[in-house]
């Protein structure tokens, strides 16, 4: 579809930051129509299927991810949407040179399933191979990380007001570390032989990176398997909180690889210490 130059938003995000505040006021919105969706679902029984890779999926993700592509499609009709569930039906669009969104719907299914409450809604925007905005919404905790740019951080808990966040600088005594709950691994324990460990924190999804952005962690290793839909918005929203996300040789974590799957990769908070 051609970009139409009449367009009432705020600013176009195929250009840049003077409509990136308005874009992620929008997708946060759009992630909270999501996480009621979600929730209504896990209020009740539901069915568990398993895909082609051998993950599960719910009627949750696919209804979640159908008002999540639906509202990008009418917010940016210009800009292709990479969404984790049409991925895997066979829909993955050409995303080429130009910004595309990504999207999990459902950010830890098996979490969903457990009922433990660590799941999110994830959706960011990828402009030249970077996640530059997103939204990581925690419908059962009713918490919601939204990075609107660099040094635009905010988390709101309930029905209270945003406040802003930042990534800490680490303590002298030690590094938080978050792993994850469900792909925990030898390679990891390995990994973090390597640093002044004084607690590790056990969590699903991409409420890891959150915990980083928020100041509460130092370091989250991932030697596993991950498709960029699981860590764009955790991504961008510990980036702009004054974090990082590099692979293990130090390069910068991007975005729009073929097939959409991730390297191992280390997210940090302010300090790359170790």
């Amino acid at each position: 579809m051609a970009h139409n130059d009449e367009n009432p938003r705020d600013g176009d995000p195929r250009d840049g930051d003077s409509g990136d505040k308005d874009l992620a006021a929008a997708i946060e919105a759009i992630a909270l129509q999501a996480g009621a969706v979600i929730m209504e679902i896990y209020g009740r029984d539901f069915a568990v299927e398993t895909k082609a890779d051998e993950s599960p999926v719910t009627e949750a993700d696919e209804a979640a991810e159908a008002v999540i592509v639906a509202a990008l499609r009418a917010l940016t009709p210009d800009i292709p949407v990479v969404a984790e569930e049409e991925v895997a039906a066979g829909q993955a669009p050409d995303v080429g040179a130009g910004p595309f969104w990504l999207v999990d719907p459902l950010d830890g299914t098996r979490e969903f399933i457990s009922r433990n409450g660590d799941f999110t809604v994830n959706i960011a925007l990828i402009r030249d191979g970077d996640p530059v905005l997103g939204t990581v919404h925690v419908p059962a905790r009713d918490e919601t990380y939204t990075a609107a740019g660099p040094g635009q951080v905010t988390c709101r808990r309930g029905g209270g007001k945003a406040q802003s966040i930042s990534a800490r600088v680490p303590a002298d005594d030690g590094l938080v570390a978050m792993v994850s709950r469900s792909h925990a691994s030898p390679e990891t324990d390995d990994f973090l032989t390597s640093f002044q460990i004084k607690q590790r924190v056990d969590a699903g999804s991409s409420l890891k990176f959150c915990r980083l952005a928020e100041g509460m962690a130092d370091l989250y290793p991932r030697l596993g398997r991950t498709m960029e839909w699981d860590t764009a918005a955790g991504h961008a929203v510990l980036a702009c909180a004054g974090g990082s996300v590099r692979q293990i040789d130090d390069t910068p974590l991007r975005y729009g690889k073929d097939g959409f799957e991730n390297p191992h990769f280390v997210a940090r908070g302010r300090h790359n210490q170790g």
